[in-house]
């Protein structure tokens, strides 16, 4: 019935209702609300994360936290507007665990992608996108189906079925955790010419009409 509700739906607002009313498995009842994808309909470049944070649980919106920040910057440096890209996630709600009053993140499993996955995929249908980037493993394997690793993915933009060009790279978090400033700004450089090699993909795909 989920599936055929998912297929139904024509609007992204009314997209965001319905993953706002999901209850396919548990995570909803600790978080506070869903987090919609975020964008244009008419967006070129979709960029998929793995979940919402705290700080995006709490707004209702994607990437608002620090690895938001992060993206932000990164994806001014590509030169990629944000305003006219969509931003999602694999998973709808914040999965955490509490540790004295912090609400700190768990890692999807693969049973909580699945049943999220009618989400992604209708966003995907209603925006049509001639390019994904996914960010981080949870967003690569929602979008391909297997366990990938960023490694042997990162270089080289795959193709999904539907013919949808895809990039893999880095979550946006993975920069915070890194200590060493060299390292991280390595790591920044990286990650910034990944997101210039899938403008250039989403560049070479034919109008939309």
């Amino acid at each position: 019935m989920d599936e055929e509700i998912a297929k139904s739906i024509k609007s992204l607002r009314a997209l965001g209702a319905a993953e706002d009313e999901c209850r396919r498995c548990p995570l909803y009842r600790k978080a506070t609300r869903a987090v919609p994808g975020e964008g244009p309909k008419t967006a070129n470049l979709m960029l998929v994360g793995e979940q919402p944070g705290d700080r995006e649980d709490l707004a209702g919106k994607p990437f608002v936290g620090p690895a938001g920040r992060i993206l932000d910057s990164a994806l001014k440096d590509a030169g990629i507007a944000r305003e006219d890209t969509f931003v999602t996630n694999a998973v709808k709600h914040f999965k955490h665990e509490m540790r004295g009053k912090r609400r700190l993140h768990k890692r999807p499993n693969n049973y909580e992608i699945e049943r999220c996955k009618i989400w992604l995929e209708r966003e995907r249908e209603l925006v049509k996108p001639s390019t994904i980037i996914a960010l981080g493993v949870i967003a690569a394997r929602s979008l391909t189906g297997k366990t990938v690793t960023i490694a042997k993915m990162r270089r080289t933009p795959a193709e999904l079925a539907d013919g949808t060009k895809l990039v893999v790279t880095i979550h946006p978090s993975a920069l915070l955790r890194i200590e060493d400033g060299n390292d991280k700004q390595a790591a920044y450089r990286a990650f910034v010419a990944d997101l210039k090699a899938a403008r250039a993909t989403a560049g070479k795909a034919p109008a939309k009409r």
